[in-house]
């Protein structure tokens, strides 16, 4: 009897439990990722004034570099990538440091005027960018040369610039990885 009844309950797990394995759901969006953005040469970005934001000029695209990060807007949504010209990846949300750069900030930088004030900005090579941005953040170095080329800028404290408190370190625990965040 005991024999029979396993070999009952055997059948019906042999029966059902592929019935029940089929029954998965799965679902998958698929977010487009930007069109490249051909460079002849590693950019050659600017520093925006009040921040640690670098920003290239010179292509018809919003492109910033930001905490080890290339990041650009592309159809209302934000990707990123470690660099500037392959690896984009979607970044859900705004960036923190967005929220500080003023959307005419091309005009400024075409005027050579910040906030009403004559800004000499200067072009930061490719390599001593990426050589030299993280101490250059931790040491305020563009606040410190000459408020970063604009003159007359009054001074501002560390919690009006917004790129160095606890938004920044929000945004720096966003991290993604291949596409998702984690």
């Amino acid at each position: 009897m005991k024999k029979l009844i396993f070999k009952i309950l055997f059948l019906i797990l042999v029966i059902f439990a592929p019935v029940s394995a089929m029954a998965e759901v799965s679902v998958h969006i698929n977010i487009p990722l930007p069109p490249p953005i051909i460079f002849p040469m590693p950019p050659v970005p600017v520093v925006i004034p009040e921040t640690d934001v670098y920003a290239v000029p010179d292509v018809q695209e919003d492109i910033f570099f930001y905490g080890g990060w290339w990041w650009r807007p592309w159809e209302g949504r934000w990707y990123r990538s470690h660099y500037h010209d392959r690896g984009w990846a979607y970044y859900r949300g705004e960036p923190s440091f967005h929220r500080n750069i003023p959307s005419g900030w091309r005009d400024n930088y075409r005027n050579h005027q910040w906030k009403g004030h004559p800004w000499e900005h200067q072009r930061v090579p490719h390599q001593d960018m990426q050589r030299n941005w993280q101490g250059w953040q931790k040491n305020k170095h563009w606040e410190r040369q000459n408020s970063w080329g604009v003159q007359g800028l009054p001074q501002k404290r560390q919690s009006q610039r917004g790129t160095s408190g606890p938004q920044h370190q929000q945004g720096s625990q966003q991290h993604q990885q291949g596409g998702q965040q984690q």
